[in-house]
């Protein structure tokens, strides 16, 4: 007689399964998720500064106090704040409509341009009043970007270009354009540089005030930073409230039905492009006109264009969200000054950007841990 011995096999305790999620999740979800990644890369990026001899804590101490320590480093964290604020929310836009818009440095840059033509053409004399040349400047600034978020828009519309590669290589386009200004045209005594803006093409500062507040003095934040609430307030208001704004947020959701409900893909596309070169555009007026005081290229631009992306992320596209996230960046900036090795922030900034994207994960997928069966 045989004997047959049955060996059952026990299974895991537990069974982790992922699938996809069916609804959206709590309102509060997308928040904790986000906080989440930022914890996380924070840890990440303490562990790398572990490696390289350093002491974590004592790093984000130092990030802290040398960004937040008090009123004078809070002011300049604003205005490395300001021009993120205006290139995220270039990127925010065309992110929403899933337009993968990589060139917001060089908008910027254009920007920057244009609002200087102003000044440098010179389109209007130099005792021109303040109140004439800001709002012009600006207007000049926000058109250079929109031509150049045209360009690649117009060639995804009609030709289907891939906007990545596109609005990628007008980056160095705009950067060799305003260096043939600079070196060839509105050069300073053979320096990369144009000569010195008048005081009236110059945003004001809070220090310019100090003589009726005291309390403002040798403080550097701009007018700039008012530009930058008011143009997320009017992006809030056009993507949450308006029918443009939800034809952008359909026609980057489900382009199918939103090219069945008779929406103009092909002219949105256009438009969206525009605007996010627009205000990436004004970020470099911005910039030109509240900081640098003159064209040249490097310190103008500054990655502004690329952080924005990171800040778009942080944000998940909200315009208003856009403006703290900027002054967290611009507080890893800002204190990039002060620690060594010098490429510690930027480490820091990518790792988060990192541990965002891979988090948009567990917005998308729901893991789910069953009890395993014998």
């Amino acid at each position: 007689m045989t004997e047959t011995t049955v060996i059952n096999k026990k299974r895991p305790p537990f069974r982790i399964r992922i699938e996809p999620r069916l609804s959206e999740p709590p309102a509060w979800y997308p928040a904790a998720v986000t906080l989440g990644a930022i914890v996380v890369a924070l840890i990440l990026g303490g562990v790398l500064i572990s490696f390289a001899g350093g002491d974590p804590i004592r790093s984000y101490q130092h990030i802290a106090k040398a960004s937040f320590g008090d009123i004078g480093v809070l002011s300049d964290t604003i205005v490395k704040a300001t021009p993120i604020i205006l290139a995220a929310l270039a990127c925010s836009v065309a992110f929403r409509m899933k337009l993968w818009n990589i060139g917001a440095e060089g908008q910027f840059i254009m920007g920057a341009f244009g609002a200087s033509a102003i000044v440098l053409a010179p389109v209007l004399p130099a005792e021109t009043p303040r109140w004439i040349f800001i709002p012009v400047m600006m207007l000049a600034g926000m058109a250079a970007g929109a031509i150049w978020g045209f360009i690649p828009g117009y060639l995804k519309a009609k030709f289907n270009v891939n906007e990545i590669i596109s609005t990628l290589m007008l980056n160095y386009v705009a950067v060799a354009w305003v260096n043939f200004w600079i070196f060839g045209v509105w050069t300073e005594g053979g320096f990369q540089m144009s000569p010195k803006f008048p005081d009236g093409a110059s945003l004001p500062r809070l220090t310019d005030f100090a003589k009726t507040f005291p309390v403002f003095r040798g403080l550097t934040t701009h007018a700039g930073l008012v530009i930058g609430i008011v143009a997320a307030v009017i992006l809030w208001f056009i993507i949450f409230r308006s029918r443009w704004g939800y034809e952008i947020r359909l026609i980057g959701d489900n382009p199918r039905a939103a090219q069945y409900a008779g929406i103009n893909i092909t002219r949105n596309v256009i438009w969206v492009m525009m605007l996010s070169g627009a205000l990436a555009g004004l970020g470099g007026m911005s910039e030109v006109s509240g900081v640098v005081h003159r064209l040249q290229t490097a310190p103008i631009a500054a990655g502004y264009g690329f952080t924005g992306i990171i800040v778009a992320w942080l944000a998940k596209l909200n315009p208003l969200v856009i403006i703290m996230a900027s002054v967290l960046f611009g507080a890893l900036i800002l204190a990039g000054r002060e620690i060594q090795p010098s490429g510690v922030p930027k480490m820091i900034q990518g790792i988060i950007l990192v541990c965002l994207i891979a988090s948009d994960f567990l917005l998308r997928y729901r893991i789910v841990v069953e009890r395993g069966e014998e």
